[in-house]
């Protein structure tokens, strides 16, 4: 920083030393027009910097899934490749291999069939989640074609998820036209029900949605307990529906915490999983990927080919263009870490949510939902009776420093509000107690606030019947 301000030339054009703050730059608001003249790199660093520094900080935003620390040896490999297009295989075939290597660990870690993996790398879950949906509308329509003898199918495609899905979800549904049947949530019961999905299924149904790690409460669906409950409705005539799993802040945890649980591709009736390498995949943003069983469940006609970059290269992405940083990011994560250092991490966050979760429900004030033991999560909610509510908790924490949302259940549980952590990378043990007492201090502020204005309130009622009493006396 020294050596930028030291090179700042002063309004006569020469190069010595001039004071930090005195540059044009630092007498103006930042533009937001494009400016007639160009300005030093030092001083633009300055104001963009500085500007910088009112955002709140990435380590202590317990509101995000997204990662926010890496090693210093990733971040160097990541800015070396900022200057390449992951689309431009033929140019750049390093990047391209270790794109493949990713998507075949990826298959691999969820128990995909034998052979070449099939799936891709892309900008986060959500655009991951766009093309297994696309995926699953076409296979549909050729199905209900072959139904109908060649037919174009009739019925509108439905697709049976629960209310609380992440939004991308709701996206999908309205931008490619296929009807969200969402399964309501209850209180004290905030994943989808195997017999809910039997209830909604039809033959227009392309698929149903299971959320391995929910947004709402990090809790993980009964994937394998809706499969079988599918299995057992098409054993019975009923509609051959497949399953899909969300499995972006969850895929790259259950395989490490709880690796005999059944919830991918161990499932016959599982087709297609996305997964989020920007959140427990320990990788910046953007980076997502998804995968299929086999080839056979990603249609041809998804996939695109083009040459005009040099070389035959096969492609099934919303995006063209984008960066190749992310994929040199998460390939830097497999290798350096591998399966125990993905292991010894997800224990260690496991263990940092299970002190937080039981620090919290030490408080008389705090329901606990979920303890991070699932995934490294925690939700909790103020018990009925609280003079309080979470919306106050958050404001109180943000002025500490905490980010820490809160938010109301999806239907049909939305008068539950609850306050959700999100353990990651980076956060260790000395941080949780600190957020812990803080919690547990706002809670004890906030309710002693609560006792005074109730009292202030109470006060004037209780003067009044005091100067009754004494006018009775009086008489």
């Amino acid at each position: 920083m020294a050596r930028l301000e030291s090179d700042i030339q002063t309004a006569s054009g020469d190069t010595r030393l001039a004071p930090a703050y005195t540059g044009r730059l630092s007498r103006k608001s930042p533009p937001d027009t494009l400016p007639d003249d160009a300005t030093d790199p030092a001083s633009t660093y300055r104001l963009i910097h500085d500007e910088l520094l009112l955002d709140g900080s990435s380590r202590l935003n317990l509101a995000t899934f997204v990662t926010t620390w890496m090693d210093p040896e990733a971040e160097i490999l990541m800015a070396e490749a900022f200057d390449k297009n992951m689309i431009d295989k033929d140019e750049y075939p390093a990047t391209a291999a270790m794109e493949r290597r990713c998507v075949s660990i990826v298959s691999h870690l969820f128990h995909a069939e034998p052979g070449e993996p099939t799936g891709a790398a892309t900008i986060g879950s959500s655009e991951a989640v766009m093309l297994a949906g696309l995926a699953l509308k076409w296979r549909w329509r050729a199905k209900r074609a072959g139904v109908s003898g060649g037919a174009e199918p009739g019925g509108v495609p439905n697709l049976v998820l629960g209310a609380n899905v992440q939004v991308v979800w709701e996206k999908f549904c309205r931008y490619f036209e296929v009807e969200p049947r969402y399964l309501p949530v209850a209180k004290g019961r905030y994943v989808i029900t195997p017999e809910q999905v039997v209830d909604a299924v039809d033959e227009n149904t392309i698929g149903v949605v299971g959320i391995l790690g929910t947004t709402y409460t990090g809790e993980l669906e009964p994937i394998a307990a809706i499969c079988d409950a599918l299995d057992t409705l098409a054993a019975s005539g009923g509609p051959d529906v497949p399953v899909h799993v969300d499995a972006a802040s969850g895929g790259f945890v259950v395989p490490f915490l709880h690796p005999h649980l059944e919830w991918d591709f161990r499932l016959p009736r599982v087709v297609s999983i996305n997964v989020s390498g920007h959140k427990y995949g320990l990788t910046y943003p953007g980076i997502g990927f998804v995968v299929w069983r086999s080839p056979e469940h990603l249609p041809e006609d998804l996939v695109f080919r083009v040459n005009y970059l040099g070389g035959d290269m096969p492609t099934f992405t919303l995006n063209f263009s984008r960066p190749g940083n992310q994929i040199v990011g998460q390939y830097y994560n497999f290798v350096r870490l591998g399966r125990s250092g993905f292991t010894a991490i997800m224990e260690a966050l496991r263990d940092t949510a299970l002190l937080i979760s039981k620090g919290l429900s030490e408080d008389p004030a705090i329901e606990v939902i979920t303890d991070g033991s699932a995934i490294p999560v925690i939700s909790f909610a103020l018990k009925d009776g609280t003079p309080y509510t979470v919306f106050q908790v958050s404001h109180e924490l943000r002025a500490r420093g905490w980010q820490v949302p809160a938010y109301t259940m999806p239907d049909d549980a939305t008068d539950v509000a609850v306050l959700r952590i999100v353990v990651r990378d980076g956060f260790n043990a000395d941080l949780a107690q600190d957020l812990v007492n803080d919690i547990r201090a706002v809670c004890a502020e906030l309710g002693e606030q609560a006792e005074k204005a109730g009292a202030a309130v109470a006060s004037p009622a209780k003067a009044t019947e005091s100067a009754r009493t004494r006018t009775h006396f009086a008489h």
